[in-house]
């Protein structure tokens, strides 16, 4: 005979302290009815001290909340919700967890099976609901609710990267996991239920490959590449293409404005080492899509991977590097050298460009300083200011919108961790992703202060994600709005110039004329409105959380990115 299902309080109980136990650190729950045991166990075990709980109303927003907290802790996060729509809203998440490689565990609570295909109040079908996004769907019935510690830590070592039941199971990056439960009446009530011990679980072993160096040889590191991306390209003598989030833009190899320079230089490459998700240059596409370029791709076996037009080798798990020997044709100083002096080239013209006359007499250059100070706030200014102010000990979030491009453009070498969404690239849940970054990196006492950098309509796309209950821990956030009054990355694609000017607007760049000190004082966030350069250094020098909306310039065709 089979042995009998738990209460639902019994087994919310002895779940939530196994999840704990086998690595979950944060989980956040959004209020419902079905979800409600688990939402209370969460609740006693955050007492308890044993994980961190996050309250939020909005499920997308949550999803993103805890997006943030997995990104920043690298452990997975947990977010709880509700049967019905309320999981659909964590589509978008999961999606960006999956091509992000975040350990991310939607607790999805369920109807029992009596109540599916009745039109039952808030039934669907959920599990799988979201798809190839969830890498490993674990469907608990209400009838199977027998084992709340296996499934709590299947449901971790699936969000970690394990397949297989034991240790010789194959592995994958981290990613998204579904755990759907279903739940009978009653909901809750009963005594607390303890947990059976568990152990913590970590990484799966990866194998190892090899890179040598070739000739003609570039690295290029998008999203979340990491700082290994750096010491991979000075190893293997080849120069570095980072992007800002990266975190990799510095080093020896680093090459300043390098989608201009793969511009200039870019024929002569003939090997293309790729790191992490590279999405923003149009000249790094342009070259992974070269017939005459092997590409080779540091990614994951079973998903989907930058795929070049011709030769495209993949690599899994570790990298030992096969370091360059001496110089010779396209390998090494030489030919990084070639790289980065055009870079600095480049800078070295534009940064004249923007500086006063040196040749000015004292006087003249402290009055062309401080008229410098008052003349409005380009996109330049603003991206290079927050870039300026970002150290290594910091976090800085930037929307996956214009002024990631630009930062991408003006962003000197230095070793910042800077994060962003680039797994699909959408604008959603920008705020609550940060919210999480900053929750998770100000606990770790490393010191720092976290900043997101964010457009207009990225902030009012997750403008709930401002809403922190009362009592629940508030981020230690700043964000800086670049407000244009509209979606002016739209301004840079070919729509642009051939649709009509006022369909264009209206559909595309989309303006809109949001008040956002009324915004931020609905949710209780400090504000400062800047309009000039000067106003905006004096509110970057001060690194406290509220909201900085730098009034941006309207820039001319000329002064496009």
């Amino acid at each position: 005979m089979p042995e009998p299902a738990l209460p639902a309080a019994a087994y919310a109980d002895r779940l939530v302290g196994a999840l704990a136990a086998a690595g979950v650190t944060d989980l956040v729950v959004c209020p419902g009815s079905r979800s409600q045991a688990i939402a209370l166990a969460a609740a006693r075990a955050a007492r308890d001290g044993r994980l961190a709980l996050h309250v939020r109303i909005d499920e997308r927003s949550a999803g993103f909340l805890a997006l943030g907290l997995a990104r920043e802790t690298g452990s997975p996060a947990a977010i709880v919700v509700t049967s019905g729509t309320a999981l659909a809203n964590l589509h978008p998440a999961m999606l960006e967890a999956h091509h992000a490689d975040v350990p991310l565990i939607a607790v999805t609570a369920d109807r029992p099976a009596e109540l599916q295909g009745i039109r039952a109040n808030q039934t669907a079908h959920q599990p799988g609901i979201f798809g190839d996004a969830g890498r490993v769907v674990i469907d608990v019935g209400a009838d199977a609710l027998r084992h709340p510690e296996q499934d709590a830590v299947a449901a971790v070592r699936a969000a970690l990267g394990w397949r297989g039941d034991d240790a010789s199971g194959h592995h994958t990056e981290p990613g998204p996991v579904q755990l759907n439960i279903g739940f009978r009446e009653p909901l809750s009530g009963g005594a607390p239920a303890e947990p059976l011990p568990v152990e913590r679980v970590g990484r799966p072993p990866v194998p190892t490959a090899s890179l040598g160096a070739a000739p003609a040889t570039v690295v290029i590191a998008g999203a979340d590449a990491g700082r290994a991306a750096a010491g991979l390209a000075e190893a293997i003598g080849a120069p570095l293409i980072a992007e800002p989030t990266s975190g990799a833009r510095f080093g020896p190899a680093f090459v300043p404005h390098g989608r201009d320079v793969l511009a200039r230089l870019g024929e002569r490459v003939r090997r293309a080492v790729v790191v992490g998700h590279p999405t923003l240059s149009r000249a790094v596409t342009a070259l992974i899509r070269r017939p005459d370029v092997h590409v080779v791709v540091l990614g994951r076996a079973g998903q989907d991977n930058v795929r070049g037009a011709g030769e495209t080798t993949l690599l899994t798990g570790r990298i030992e590097v096969e370091p360059a020997e001496a110089d010779a044709e396209g390998i090494g100083a030489a030919w990084i050298d070639e790289w980065v002096v055009a870079g600095r080239a480049l800078a070295a013209e534009r940064d004249a460009e923007a500086a006063p006359d040196s040749d000015l007499s004292r006087a003249a250059y402290a009055r062309a300083e401080l008229a410098e100070g008052r003349t409005p706030i380009t996109r330049r200014e603003l991206v290079s200011q927050v870039w300026d102010r970002t150290w290594p000990h910091d976090r800085l979030v930037v929307a996956a919108s214009r002024l990631i491009r630009e930062l991408d453009a003006w962003a000197g070498p230095k070793a910042v961790t800077a994060r962003a969404n680039r797994g699909l690239a959408g604008i959603d849940g920008t705020v609550s992703t940060a919210s999480g970054i900053a929750i998770a990196h100000d606990r770790s006492g490393v010191g720092g202060f976290t900043r997101l950098l964010i457009g207009d309509l990225a902030l009012l796309h997750d403008a709930g994600g401002l809403h922190v209950p009362p009592g629940e821990e508030r981020p230690r956030l700043q964000i800086v709005v670049g407000n244009d009054f509209g979606g002016s990355l739209f301004d840079l694609l070919e729509v642009a110039g051939t649709a009509d000017a006022d369909d264009f607007a209206r559909v595309q760049r989309t303006p809109h004329d949001v008040d956002l000190a009324h915004l931020a004082a609905a949710y209780g966030w400090p504000f400062e409105r800047v309009t000039d350069r000067a106003g905006l250094r004096r509110a970057l020098s001060q690194s406290r959380p509220g909201i900085i909306e730098a009034v941006l310039e309207e820039e001319t065709d000329a002064q496009q990115l």
